[in-house]
């Protein structure tokens, strides 16, 4: 299947000649990322301590608590000064 795309004549091919997708298969990851799949880019200032997504997550997971904690509280402050 082919689609015909019209080219903004601003727009200049930018794809290297060593790239061959004629045996790619169009959206042959788009099930994994619809899952939820998430990036985030970890400061170099803390790779120390985080070097691995088990790190990250085991250190999200322990805070998790506390900033839920945290959002409930502020929820109920806010509905109180609403009611006054």
């Amino acid at each position: 299947m082919k689609t015909n795309h019209k080219r903004d004549p601003g727009e200049r091919d930018t794809m290297r000649p060593e790239y061959d997708f004629s045996g790619a298969a169009r959206g042959r990851t788009a099930a994994r990322y619809a899952e939820g799949t998430n990036v985030v880019v970890v400061g170099h200032d803390v790779l120390d301590v985080f070097p691995d997504s088990a790190a990250v997550n085991e250190a999200l997971r322990a805070l998790a608590p506390v900033i839920r904690r945290q959002r409930k509280i502020r929820k109920k402050t806010q509905r109180a000064a609403a009611r006054n």
